[in-house]
């Protein structure tokens, strides 16, 4: 069911939302109930905390006096080129926790780590990703524009297999991040949690489209996932319009019909009632990059510049 909290509010709204469309309490009130018995029918409950726990605050593999999780976000891009085999190995090396990996895919349909839709940034190549096969992407080095690339000259694109085997090796925590390609990234997750039943005990799947989490819990609803969120994203139109709506439904709606674990903020707009608000529904926070409680960081040696 959806929690008390936050359905009142919403069932109550769309109540008066209706009542002044239709001018009628009896179509307003059979619209609330079928929207509510729809939510009810196809929402998907959490997985059990316990195991989210184990995900989220693994024992033996947190961080200092608080107890948190230090996930490298991109595997570290501060620290080795981002999204590489270099990168994870680094990040086990300065005592991560876990490491954060952008799911993309070449134009044979092969799952590969990339963060952008083109290879311009972080390689010597150029063009778009999904023109490339993967043979055309090896050709490629990964740490042609890092600030270290001398030091991991050579530095391929891994395919997201290669990437999972390094960091069940290392003991790392996976944090998959997903930003488009919903079916064909469902489709390869679902593979690699078959190949490796190990990752529902050590990985959660992110994305800041609710739709990628609903597909992931429809194809696998043992997987721990996660909504990503910034206010500047998601919650705005393209001119920077506020989309007060689609925040709001992200922190009162979406959250609960996808059944997250946790709730991926960006740390300026974090505060101890966000934090609250999230545990009084038993979902986690993780900040990015750096806050007190569960974090992704871009270096785990230095202060830097954020990676968006």
């Amino acid at each position: 069911m959806v929690p008390a909290a936050d359905g009142l509010g919403f069932f109550s709204l769309v109540f008066l939302a209706a009542l002044l469309i239709t001018r009628g309490p009896m179509c307003s009130t059979l619209l609330t109930a079928s929207l509510y018995i729809f939510l009810c029918l196809f929402r998907y409950p959490p997985v059990p905390a316990s195991r989210a726990k184990q995900v989220l605050r693994p024992a033996g593999k947190q961080v200092g006096s608080r107890g948190v999780s230090v996930i490298a976000h991109r595997g570290g891009a501060h620290d080795a080129p981002e999204n590489t085999l270099a990168a994870i190995r680094k990040a086990n090396e300065n005592g991560a926790t876990g490491v954060e990996l952008d799911v993309e895919f070449t134009a044979d349909g092969v799952s590969v780590l990339m963060h952008d839709d083109t290879v311009d940034r972080t390689t010597n190549g150029t063009g778009h990703l999904s023109q490339m096969s993967y043979s055309d992407l090896l050709k490629l080095d990964a740490a042609a524009k890092h600030r270290l690339g001398d030091s991991f000259h050579g530095e391929k694109v891994p395919t997201l297999q290669d990437a999972i085997l390094e960091c069940l090796k290392h003991h790392l925590i996976i944090y998959f991040d997903v930003k488009g390609h919903a079916d064909e990234a469902v489709a390869a997750l679902k593979m690699m949690y078959e190949k490796y039943p190990v990752l529902y005990n050590t990985s959660i799947v992110c994305s800041f489209e609710p739709k990628i989490i609903y597909k992931m819990r429809q194809a696998d609803s043992m997987v721990v996932t996660a909504l990503t969120h910034r206010p500047w994203s998601l919650s705005h139109w393209g001119d920077g319009t506020p989309h007060i709506l689609l925040d709001w439904s992200h922190h009162n709606i979406l959250w609960n019909f996808c059944g997250v674990s946790a709730f991926l903020m960006q740390k300026n707009f974090i505060s101890q009632d966000y934090v609250r608000f999230w545990a009084a529904r038993d979902v986690e926070v993780v900040s990015w990059t750096v806050l007190g409680i569960n974090y992704i960081t871009d270096s785990l040696l230095e202060d830097c510049d954020p990676h968006y």
